[in-house]
């Protein structure tokens, strides 16, 4: 399939959107900080997410909300009506068995209209909901986060969508002695037959803004995970700042959103899902993942379920664009609806962007509008979004309405903190953590780093600058800015590397341990065959020149030594979840890696480099 040039492609017209212009106010500080804040007042937002499922059934209830796939090939659909009916029996029942605000509700389960519904019933009746990862009882070996994360949470009710696959999880639970006086509900039909009564419209009644409704376990760069506390506020305020940023939404038609992310995570379990119910839209609930034998689900859903708004991750729309750019019919079904492509999670690379650009121009003849946002767990997790047209990625964009965004200088970065009402007031049951996230003015320090696209016009946006504790300085005293780096590393060895940690503090030079793409090296050797391992495939010098010459060729363009790298190591063995390598969203823990993989790191340094360290041409 031939695809326009870049030339054409910037020539294209752009879709046309509603969104709101960029603006912003700025407040510079002597210390050379900056206080940035949307001119636009945040109106006022829904009381809680139960009050958005009720407006939305009076308004919609024929409507489809949620959407999954059977284990026959069809589709499991739920209406708006037949949501908030659900969610007032199961809030009964969960009254009924005792869950409170120190007794919630915990969820081993992956995304499913099952899991959205028993959320929404805990919501409707003031009883916190902790959806837990399910790497960490699907994938872990030690299930050391998930005995921490129970401990932790004193659940009073536990629910399992499939108790054999959970069942070494399980064990593991009873024999630490988390389970005692813990219900462990398989399937909703015994919850769903509770009749609805006075407590529940009492418990309703009683919710407020400051209501918990969701802890949700970030692990941040080191330890054990940390309970997030969700308000409804942090949640409501940060819909209706979204909704007065794109204004678009639910205007013309109600969105239709794709969507395979994980709801433990606050991107899909906090924006895209009450996004959906803020709007009125439909939410395919995609089983598959960005990984072998998964993504082709994903490709399948779009094919029967074109989105108007795709959101996802790096990794994923990494996986996806190959389908899209072989399979003419499927590009131009995905792109038929289209209004809007978001990315979080990662900086996007520019190839990866690019490629997406040229498949909608061939597809319609215009640009598909994308953009980003910006935010964590702790914001609920929108703090920034891009909501004006770009050409390139790495723009996080501008506050939204309601939000304030500090930059203060820090190690020579402008490190970004946050406030509003969209930030969390702190972490379950942990008042030391909760008292160092915050500074002295009330912000939420993230430890993300910022900077202005162009200091002369705010209003181009805030550009990623990377994790103010990732960065490092080499032995000439040097400092390496890692995110900026890893991402123009990515793009130098595309379709190789599929993530890359950048390595070299204290050391005289920078060096990558890389994670391969087993596709991209498997397209480079063509006679391997099929039953070629990842770790014959690294050896092949087909894939190891494609790296030293991409870097190379990045080298020539960045002669400096805090952006030239001058050695490389493949790794065989993945990132690993209980080493806290990795999210299950796939995004790489740098610090982590390196503290794992410390060995690998001396080698890559080492006087005498082994010949499985591949030199760059520097």
């Amino acid at each position: 399939m031939s695809l326009p040039d870049r030339a054409a492609v910037l020539a294209a017209p752009f879709a046309e959107i509603d969104l709101a212009p960029p603006a912003v106010s700025v407040e510079r500080r002597p210390d050379g900080g900056l206080l940035l804040r949307s001119p636009v007042a945040l109106a006022e937002a829904p009381r809680s997410v139960p009050d958005m499922l009720h407006k939305q059934a009076r308004e919609n209830g024929d409507r489809v909300f949620l959407v999954e796939r059977t284990a026959d090939g069809g589709w499991r659909r739920v209406t708006y009506t037949d949501t908030a009916r659900a969610a007032r029996s199961l809030g009964a029942a969960l009254l009924a068995r005792g869950c409170s605000v120190e007794r919630p509700v915990s969820i081993l389960s992956g995304n499913s209209i099952d899991h959205a519904l028993l959320a929404l019933g805990a919501m409707q009746v003031g009883v916190p909901v902790a959806p837990v990862s399910t790497a960490y009882s699907l994938m872990s070996q030690d299930f050391s986060k998930l005995l921490h994360v129970v401990r932790l949470l004193t659940p009073r009710l536990l629910f399992v969508d499939d108790s054999a696959a959970y069942a070494k999880a399980l064990t593991a639970l009873r024999a630490a002695g988390l389970l005692d006086g813990v219900e462990v509900v398989v399937g909703l039909a015994d919850l769903l037959a509770t009749r609805p009564d006075a407590a529940v419209d009492a418990a309703f009644a009683a919710i407020t803004p400051n209501t918990v409704a969701k802890i949700l376990f970030t692990s941040g760069s080191t330890g054990l995970p940390k309970g997030v506390i969700n308000t409804q506020r942090m949640m409501c305020s940060n819909q209706q700042a979204i909704a007065q940023t794109y204004r678009f939404m639910g205007r013309d038609r109600p969105p239709v959103l794709v969507d395979w992310l994980p709801w433990n995570h606050t991107f899909a379990g906090n924006h895209d899902f009450n996004m959906m119910l803020y709007h009125g839209g439909t939410y395919v609930i995609d089983e598959g993942k960005p990984a072998p034998g998964l993504i082709e689900r994903t490709v399948a859903n779009l094919r029967d379920m074109p989105p108007t708004l795709y959101f996802n991750v790096p990794r994923g729309f990494d996986m996806v664009i190959p389908f899209l750019e072989r399979d003419e019919t499927l590009r131009d079904r995905f792109f038929s609806q289209l209004d809007l492509i978001l990315y979080a999670g990662a900086a996007l690379p520019q190839n990866l962007w690019e490629r997406l650009e040229a498949l909608s121009v061939a597809a319609t003849g215009r640009r598909a509008t994308m953009v980003s946002a910006w935010g964590s767990t702790e914001t609920a997790p929108c703090a920034t979004a891009v909501h004006w047209r770009i050409d390139s990625a790495g723009i996080i964009g501008l506050p939204v309405p309601g939000t304030d965004i500090l930059l203060t200088p820090n190690a020579g970065k402008m490190e970004l903190r946050v406030r509003g009402p969209n930030v969390t007031p702190g972490y379950w049951r942990d008042a030391p953590k909760t008292r160092g996230a915050f500074d002295a003015e009330g912000f939420y320090r993230i430890g993300d780093a910022g900077r202005l696209h162009d200091e002369a016009d705010p209003a181009k946006g805030i550009v990623f600058d990377g994790r103010v504790a990732e960065d490092f300085k080499l032995s000439s005293g040097t400092w390496v800015h890692v995110g900026a780096l890893r991402v123009a590393a990515i793009a130098a060895g595309a379709p190789v590397i599929q993530d890359c940690v950048v390595t070299g503090q204290d050391r005289d030079a920078i060096g990558l341990l890389i994670f391969p793409n087993p596709a991209g090296c498997a397209a480079l050797c063509a006679d391997a065959g099929p039953k070629a391992t990842l770790a014959d495939l690294i050896g092949r010098p087909e894939v190891r020149d494609a790296i030293a010459r991409g870097l190379a060729a990045h080298n020539r363009s960045h002669a400096g030594s805090s952006t030239r790298i001058a050695c490389a190591l493949i790794l065989a063995a993945p990132p690993g979840i209980d080493a806290n390598e990795i999210t299950d969203k796939g995004y790489i823990n740098q610090r982590a890696v390196l503290e794992h993989r410390a060995a690998e790191v001396a080698r890559l340094h080492a006087e005498t480099p082994g010949p499985e360290v591949i030199k760059v041409e520097t």
